[in-house]
């Protein structure tokens, strides 16, 4: 016979003249070990690197200091102060309204990559400019090469079909003096990914991207809309800023949205299975990996890898792929990076 059970004690009800306090979210320790931007951020040492960055940082309902996400040029300043402090970047900045992206994630996606590299080179990640990377659809802020050329001294090419943004992305990289380390290209064809776009005999160790995700302007246009609500409920008074996509369209939608994207990514990488090690891409919405692992089987690829990644709350993914047997792997690998 089961014994009876102790009956819960009833909830305190709380003071309704005492206000609750803001319990603040935790936080999931998941970033890759090797990310530079674990814990908390240290304000005062960014202001001392990037002065500007002062008048935007404020204290969040946590008691905590924070900047306010919800204001595009408190982020563009963060993430100057971010890549100045951790990377040595300095001058970065974009044009009004183009994608500023979180840091801490996309060096997250970096450092996975590393690791798939390594995974086949005894554990060692393999640094300097004996590794190629092909960042596809880099935008105006040029963030994955300088990030990886930073932490691993990889040479980069980037690609963008937006004159505008290669154009703030090529200035970035000669205010560096990263010219012979970065490389810009735009891709004139907007109906293809990587078709027309590489030279003969350029090989690349890794392909990475951050596809559009949203199938059409208006997707975008509530997909933003709904991000800034939801950063602005600390206050619902202020006034968030007003929506404008201009040259950025390319960089947040195209038709048929991510997995068409992604797909026809899969599709195009067939024709390069021996000038490229591994392709890879992230992946926002899991909702479409079956389509996505269908298109890997379709083209032909030998071995793929879903590798998952977190960042705080947010969950994220990249697919990556490779049309190289293990021994053609291997090969490769003496070639290029064994001296």
């Amino acid at each position: 016979m089961n014994a009876p059970r102790t009956p819960k004690p009833a909830r305190k009800k709380p003071d309704a003249a005492t206000p609750s306090k803001a319990v603040e979210p935790r936080e999931k320790a998941s970033l890759h070990p090797r990310n530079r931007h674990q814990g908390r951020y240290d304000f005062p040492a960014l202001i001392k690197t990037t002065p500007e960055l002062a008048k935007y940082v404020i204290t969040n309902p946590y008691g905590k200091e924070s900047i306010d996400f919800a204001s595009p040029d408190a982020v563009r300043v963060f993430n100057r102060a971010l890549l100045k402090a951790f990377y040595g970047i300095q001058h970065w900045d974009i044009p009004a309204d183009y994608l500023c992206p979180p840091v801490p994630g996309r060096a997250d996606y970096v450092h996975f990559l590393a690791d798939l590299l390594a995974s086949m080179n005894d554990g060692k990640v393999p640094r300097g400019a004996i590794v190629n990377v092909l960042d596809i659809g880099m935008g105006a802020n040029c963030v994955y090469p300088l990030i990886g050329n930073s932490e691993y001294r990889w040479h980069f090419l980037g690609s963008e079909i937006d004159p505008t943004a290669v154009a703030a992305a090529r200035a970035i990289v000669q205010s560096n003096d990263l010219s012979k380390v970065i490389q810009l290209r735009q891709q004139e064809n907007r109906k293809h990914i990587l078709i027309g776009l590489l030279e003969p005999g350029e090989r690349f160790d890794l392909t990475m991207c951050n596809p559009p995700f949203h199938a059409s302007m208006d997707e975008a246009t509530k997909g933003s809309e709904r991000k800034w609500r939801a950063l602005g409920k600390a206050d619902p008074k202020r006034k968030l800023p007003v929506l404008n996509f201009g040259g950025q369209s390319a960089e947040l939608w195209c038709e048929g949205g991510e997995a068409r994207f992604v797909t026809q990514l899969i599709a195009e990488s067939a024709n390069f299975q021996h000038k490229v090690l591994w392709f890879s891409t992230l992946v926002s919405k899991a909702s479409n990996l079956p389509a996505i692992e269908t298109a890997l089987k379709k083209a032909g690829v030998l071995e793929s890898q879903v590798v998952e990644m977190s960042q705080g709350q947010k969950q994220s993914r990249f697919v990556a792929w490779t049309f190289q047997t293990k021994s053609e792997q291997q090969i490769w690998r003496r070639e290029r990076w064994v001296r």
